[in-house]
């Protein structure tokens, strides 16, 4: 029998959808896919009818001004990168290097492994040296970065409300600390679509270092929230299956496999006819794009037709699941238009070893950060992409013991990131922390901020992209007071 009559019989028949799909498992290998996406209905309060779900256009048309970026790609350096070892020299904390912590400074605060304990300063451990034109201070243990030195903007007064991995990257991510947030790559596919036509508009990238076994990183921090689920992201893999259940079983055509697809199309909406359910036009769209992504993952994720000196620039052989790949697969996935591209790296948490940590974070990474940085600018493309370096916080000044390798507790009372492209001034140094790099003293900057940076960069004024839920115009920007860091921007 053919397969959509089949299912036209199973529908007849008042058949579950997993029961259809049940019967005809044979043929659905691009379904399949559609299980990376949630399927229970979000009850937004949303007037989702409003929403262009059959194209890439998304709901902000016009623009609300000329944008300077045409895509984010986000590297998150999971577990808390200590900006005394990185961006943020502290000359007076090598002085003060195992002298008490001045009382003045810590008493009252909110401190994560160290409350309580004896509170002792704890010198830099890695050489600065100033790199550019700019002379900005980079440690010696980031050469590449250091080369590249007039390109980025280092922001060294970022402060978290967040003191703990799990809600610092929730925070970071979704402008909340608590869970059932849209993550800030969710909110621009919905708010601008994607140019990609066979990907998903946010995608995510996760690799994984040399070291002890890290925080896992949970699909909630590339979540939808409350926004309908096809805008979540899509995680690829760089090693192995990109996605599982991407390759159609044995036997089984495209030719097949689109009239399976196509036959599910016609039965949801049909049914979204009868109950206008906004998760049916996910589903629809999803189940289309699972079918495209057969086509288009094998050959994005497939690096091996990059020139050698491409490969080598990165530091990365095809398939190796690195950083340094994924920052590779970052530049194809920007070609091919994805909005969002979202790369993890983890085990930055160094409670302890952090003079030897951070060596081995900056050889993983490096090499790569600045690869990307001067591809995408040989390319023509780093003018319209912002690319945003952080963690979810910093360290602290203070030491952390653990059988004798001296580490730093976790810190969100200033810390250090860097941006490029889409108009951010090359060689700037923004915000300063004091005199031991305990707390931002000078341009302080919060998550808010740089959020509504990011938005401003793409063309959205961030106070006026809302979503109604609950009965509330929701944003990524949250209600407190935030503004776009003009300072950085040309």
């Amino acid at each position: 029998m053919h397969v959509e009559a089949e299912l036209r019989q199973a529908w007849s028949q008042q058949a579950t959808r997993r029961t259809f799909l049940g019967r005809t498992a044979q043929g659905l290998g691009g379904v399949a896919l559609a299980s990376l996406l949630r399927s229970s209905v979000q009850g937004a309060e949303a007037t989702i009818g409003t929403t262009n779900l059959n194209a890439s256009r998304g709901v902000i048309s016009p623009l609300h001004h000329a944008a300077k970026a045409k895509r984010v790609i986000w590297l998150t350096m999971a577990g808390g990168p200590s900006h005394l070892e990185t961006f943020d020299y502290k000359p007076q904390l090598a002085a003060m290097d195992g002298q008490p912590m001045p009382e003045s400074f810590t008493k009252g605060q909110q401190l994560a492994q160290l409350q309580g304990q004896r509170l002792v300063c704890f010198g830099p451990q890695v050489k600065f040296r100033r790199w550019g034109k700019e002379g900005t201070e980079i440690s010696e243990a980031f050469p590449h970065l250091g080369s590249i030195a007039d390109e980025i903007c280092v922001v060294r007064s970022m402060t978290s409300d967040a003191i703990n991995h799990d809600p610092a990257h929730m925070f970071m991510n979704t402008g909340s600390q608590i869970a059932g947030r849209p993550s800030m790559g969710a909110w621009l596919t919905y708010g601008l679509g994607s140019e990609a036509e066979s990907l998903p508009g946010f995608v995510v990238l996760v690799s994984l270092g040399v070291g002890r076994p890290p925080q896992p990183i949970a699909t909630r921090q590339w979540s939808s929230g409350f926004l309908p689920s096809r805008y979540q992201g899509v995680q690829l893999r760089g090693k192995g299956d990109p996605v599982l259940y991407l390759q159609s079983p044995p036997g089984v055509s495209r030719e097949q496999q689109n009239s399976v697809v196509s036959a599910v199309k016609s039965l949801n909406t049909q049914f979204d006819s009868i109950v206008d359910d906004p998760e049916i036009a996910t589903r629809i769209a999803q189940y289309e794009m699972a079918f495209q992504m057969q086509a288009s993952v094998p050959e994005l994720m497939d690096t091996s037709g990059e020139p050698d000196r491409v490969r080598e620039r990165y530091g990365c052989q095809p398939g190796d699941g690195s950083f340094a790949s994924n920052c590779l697969l970052a530049r194809r996935l920007a070609e091919r238009g994805v909005r969002f591209i979202q790369l993890y790296h983890r085990d930055w948490d160094h409670h302890n070893g952090v003079k030897d940590g951070i060596a081995q974070k900056a050889r993983e990474t490096d090499q790569a950060c600045a690869a990307l940085i001067q591809d995408l600018r040989e390319r023509g493309m780093l003018d319209e992409t912002l690319v945003v370096w952080t963690g979810e916080f910093g360290r602290t000044p203070m030491a952390q013991s653990n059988k004798g390798a001296v580490g730093r507790d976790h810190h969100n009372k200033g810390f250090s990131m860097w941006l490029a492209g889409a108009g951010v001034k090359g060689g700037l140094t923004y915000g300063a922390t004091d005199e031991l790099g305990y707390a931002a003293v000078e341009q302080v900057t919060t998550v808010h901020d740089l959020h509504a940076t990011m938005l401003d960069r793409l063309g959205i004024v961030h106070d006026r992209f809302t979503y109604k839920f609950q009965g509330l115009d929701a944003r990524l920007t949250g209600v407190e007071p935030c503004r776009v860091i003009r300072e950085i921007l040309s």
